[in-house]
Order: C-alpha cells, then sequence, then structure tokens
C-alpha cells in the first residue's frame, strides 16, 4: 500500500520544505513560518477531504486504461493538475478579468494579494456555473443510464435508470436548474451563470464526443487485428473532471490564505495524494470488492456540483461541501461491507448462491 504514496510523501516533503524556505524569506521569523506551513497542511487536507469522490470516479476510468495511461495519468496529468489548475487557472482569471497581462498579474498575485483574492471571488458565479453543470453531468450520466444493473438507492436509481430511455432527459432537467438558480439572480449575473452552464454542458458533450471518437477508431483497428493501447479519451476526460472538481478547492483556499504560493503548495500537495488514492484504488481492485462505493462516489459528485450551482446565490461552507461527500462514500462502503458480509455467510451455509433468488439493491 505504501509503495502508492512513496511518491506523494516526497512531494510533500518537498513542497514543505519549498513552504518553510519561503516563509523564512518573507517573514523572517520562527512563529510566522510555521503559521504558513500550518495553512500548507490544513489546504491540503482541505483539498483531499473534497477530492476523495474524484479519485473514486477516475478510479472508475483509469482501470480500463492500459499501464502507459496510467502512468501519464499520474505524471502529465499531475503537471497539470498542480501547474495548470492551481498556479496558472487563478492567474488566468485574473489577468481575463481585470484585463491585465502575465507579468502584471503576478506581480498582482505576490503584491497585492487582497487586489487578486478579491479579482478570483468576483468569478465565482461563472465558475460556480461551468463547474456545477459538468460535475453535475458526469454524475447524471452514471445514473441514466439502461444497462445499469447493480443499483445502491433502489428506489431512486431504477427509476433514473428506466428514464434514461428518454433521450437527453437528464440535459433538459440541468437545464431547468439552471434557469431556477439564474433567475435568483441580478440580471447581469444570471446572465453569466446561465452561459457558463451552459458551456459546461457543451463541455461534458464534447469530451464525451471526443471519447466515443477515440472508441471508434479503437474498435475498428482492433477488428484488423492491430494492438491497441489508447487511453487518451479517458485521459482527456479525467483532466476535465479533476478541473472541474479543483474549482471549489482553489475558491474556498481564499478563506485560509491570500498569498499565492502558499495556496499553490497546499493545493498541490492535495492533489498529489489524490493521484496517489486513484492509482490505489485501480491496483488494489477497491471498486470491484465494494459494490456500491462507484455509487456512493457519483451521488457525491452530483451533490457537488448541486452545491456548487447553489453557491450562485447561497454562501456554503467548503465543511459542509466535504462532510456530504465523505458520509456519502463511508455509507456506500458500509453498505458494500455488509452486502459482503451476506454473501459470505450464505456461502458458509452451504448454499449454492447462483441458486438463490439475488435481492433487489
Amino acid at each position: 500500500m505504501l509503495q502508492h504514496y512513496k511518491g506523494s510523501v516526497i512531494f510533500t516533503l518537498v513542497c514543505l520544505a519549498l513552504g518553510a524556505w519561503y516563509g523564512w524569506e518573507s517573514t523572517g521569523n520562527l512563529p510566522d513560518t510555521l503559521a504558513l506551513l500550518w495553512i500548507i497542511a490544513v489546504l491540503s487536507v482541505l483539498e483531499i477531504s473534497l477530492s476523495f469522490d474524484n479519485a473514486v470516479v477516475n478510479a472508475t476510468v483509469l482501470k480500463d486504461m492500459d499501464e502507459i495511461w496510467q502512468r501519464r495519468f499520474l505524471t502529465w496529468g499531475m503537471a497539470i493538475a498542480v501547474f495548470g489548475m492551481r498556479v496558472v487557472f487563478p492567474l488566468a482569471i485574473v489577468a481575463i478579468a481585470a484585463g491585465l497581462g502575465p507579468i502584471e498579474t503576478i506581480n498582482l498575485s505576490l503584491n497585492d494579494p487582497v487586489r487578486y483574492e478579491q479579482i478570483v471571488s468576483s468569478a465565482h458565479i461563472g465558475i460556480a456555473g461551468f463547474g456545477g453543470a459538468f460535475l453535475a453531468m458526469v454524475g447524471l450520466k452514471f445514473f441514466f443510464d439502461a444497462d445499469k444493473d447493480v443499483h445502491w438507492i433502489g428506489v431512486v436509481e431504477r427509476k433514473l435508470s428506466k428514464f434514461s430511455a428518454i433521450p437527453a432527459l437528464e440535459i433538459a432537467l440541468l437545464l431547468l436548474v439552471l434557469w431556477g438558480i439564474s433567475s435568483m439572480l441580478p440580471e447581469a449575473e444570471a446572465l453569466t451563470f446561465l452561459v457558463a452552464g451552459m458551456l459546461g454542458i457543451v463541455t461534458f458533450i464534447a469530451v464525451e464526443a471526443v471519447g466515443t471518437i477515440l472508441e471508434m477508431r479503437e474498435a475498428e483497428k482492433r477488428a484488423a487485428g492491430q494492438l491497441v493501447r489508447s487511453g487518451l479519451g479517458g485521459f482527456l476526460y479525467l483532466q476535465v473532471l479533476d478541473s472541474s472538481f479543483s474549482f471549489d478547492g482553489v475558491i474556498g483556499a481564499f478563506a485560509l490564505s491570500n498569498n499565492m504560493i502558499v495556496i499553490a503548495l497546499g493545493l498541490s500537495i492535495g492533489a498529489m495524494f489524490v493521484r496517489s488514492m486513484t492509482i490505489h484504488l485501480v491496483k488494489q481492485g477497491t471498486l470491484s470488492e465494494y459494490r456500491f462505493l462507484e455509487h456512493g462516489a457519483f451521488w457525491a459528485i452530483i451533490a457537488l456540483g448541486g452545491i456548487m450551482l447553489a453557491s450562485a446565490v447561497f454562501h456554503i461552507p467548503e465543511t459542509i461541501t466535504g462532510l456530504i461527500g465523505a458520509v456519502l462514500i463511508g455509507i456506500s462502503l458500509y453498505w458494500s461491507v455488509r452486502h459482503n458480509r451476506r454473501d459470505r455467510e450464505i456461502g458458509a451455509d452451504g448454499i449454492v448462491q447462483a441458486d438463490v433468488p439475488s435481492r433487489p439493491h
């Protein structure tokens, strides 16, 4: 187990060393340096707690990819997650919102962190619309599936599976939710929210389309007897998914610090551990061992997407966001363990499981 987290531990030590050096250089005293390191540690824990469901969902995609693309996800994907979403993304928001150049934006983040935080926070409406819509589509697609035969919350999931026969029903439902939330916003913010939400839906469809096209090409090559070892479609999907998950962490980090370097170091440590958890889940076969764990993760995604959308109107503490995901995954894990225990008891009694009518799940 520890082998999957070796890289994350080393990365953490490097980030903490950089944080200590930066803290000492910028403050010149030990108490302030320790306080800065404490914030980095808290930010990393916050990122992990908010993104555990991300690791589970990543694992559902990654388990079907070959080892080459799994390694690329951990290396290239990590670079995108750390430098792209935790550093470049906030800087890009400020540059676009304030009409500044790259160098001016970096100077602003380092020399005027209060103004930098204000500009990033002002983009929350658009981020909430885009990220919330994309995550909601990811969760809804899992349950609006006619071929899905394993159900955790059966009374709901069976109905969603049946309604999947209606084309694009999940998109229609999400558009209604976007319209309802936008009606509670001022006119200018309502337009921003709607456009961002629609772009989130379009991005999801585009990523799905790219994945489908790549799968079709791979199927043609297999039919021709060629060896196929491509996971590009899944890789792209995971990167967009990870970006959507990181929105709330990046924005929520400003509740603890408005220092770009501190935020980047703390969130990067968390992102690295999420990557390691993903690989651990794949290598250990945890998803196949715990029957409903995947369901809990996708319900957590829908909850997170709904919270992000609602945050355009209501302030929702990051603690609640993290707890909802953890509770849903925890309950699904407990239900999976209970299910496995019941199956073992049936086997221990000498009853052939195939002859016993399976209970609805």
